[in-house]
């Protein structure tokens, strides 16, 4: 079961990776986003999913 939370933890973050591949915003951006996704899968994606997702193109233009 514990594995299952996690797949599924990790595919978020990948879907929410690939978002941030499409948003228009500056490469750097796009690797600090894509780096805190992967490396805090549930912190990153938590962030990502409730905050982030609306922002990024205002912080990394």
């Amino acid at each position: 079961m514990m594995r299952f939370i996690i797949l599924i933890g990790e595919i978020l973050c990948i879907i929410a990776a690939i978002d941030v591949l499409k948003k228009p915003i500056s490469v750097i951006g796009k690797v600090i986003s894509i780096i805190l996704l992967l490396i805090l899968p549930w912190l990153g994606g938590i962030i990502y999913y409730l905050y982030a997702k609306d922002h990024l193109t205002e912080w990394f233009k």
